[in-house]
């Protein structure tokens, strides 16, 4: 019998919500398979084959919540989001990272190779572009009425880079009076990656909708990699009390 993709929507309330449904689900639906590139090169992935997302308030519990005496360790915590903010907000990064989410959306750069007296030396073009300040400034300015305010992470060349990118886009709308965010992930770390990345996108999509002067809105996350690492997986049974699964 020929397999075919097994798309699966998650219908959530808040943050806290949609990490919970989808570790339901992916212990239900996910697929197990061994990295053969990548991070954690080696180790087992359980894995959607396609998720969307959909998040009503994300603004109402931003951090998931863990019942008391469950025994397994926080994902993340509002003071790791508040940090991982400045991280999105900022063009800063470390001489050994090629780039960050926060470069890419507030200093975007192209970065070329060229060998000069013999060595291999790395140059940076800036691109003078505030994406995130552009598309507040479309919003006010021009009206709700479109569908290019849009900011990209991704760049053609992070096809050679050993770590590219997970998050590649997060498109914006403006509609019923509600700043929404829709965001793809090409891979993504389920049990601490998603909390946190969320948070974090969530606070920026606050500040956002401040700055246009419309009401905070939802978010809509796809990907075609949310996965968990075999070390999470006694975490997520244990989380959603699904301890009697037999997975690997």
């Amino acid at each position: 019998m020929e397999d075919f993709l097994k798309p699966v929507y998650i219908d959530a309330f808040d943050l806290d919500d949609a990490w919970f449904q989808c570790l339901s689900q992916i212990l239900e639906k996910g697929y197990i398979y061994t990295v053969t590139r990548g991070s954690y090169q080696g180790q087992r992935r359980l894995e959607f084959d396609f998720v969307t997302v959909q998040v009503h308030k994300p603004e109402h519990q931003i951090i998931p919540l863990m019942p008391e005496g469950c025994g397994i360790p926080p994902p993340t915590s509002m003071e790791y989001i508040q940090s991982y903010l400045s991280y999105l907000l900022t063009g800063s990064k470390t001489a050994t990272e090629d780039y960050t989410y926060g470069e890419r959306l507030i200093e975007p750069k192209i970065r070329t190779e060229e060998i000069i007296d013999g060595k291999m030396m790395i140059k940076e073009m800036p691109l003078n572009c505030n994406q995130i300040e552009e598309v507040i400034r479309i919003y006010k300015e021009e009206g709700f009425g479109t569908n290019q305010a849009i900011m990209e992470i991704g760049m053609p060349s992070d096809i050679k880079l050993t770590d590219p990118p997970c998050l590649r886009l997060i498109d914006t709308r403006v509609r019923y009076g509600k700043l929404h965010f829709i965001l793809y992930f090409r891979s993504w770390d389920l049990w601490g990656g998603f909390p946190s990345n969320l948070g974090g996108l969530e606070l920026v999509k606050q500040y956002m909708a401040g700055e246009i002067g419309v009401e905070n809105g939802e978010i809509i996350a796809c990907s075609k990699g949310l996965h968990l690492y075999e070390y999470a997986w006694e975490y997520a049974k244990i989380r959603t009390k699904k301890t009697d699964l037999k997975i690997g």
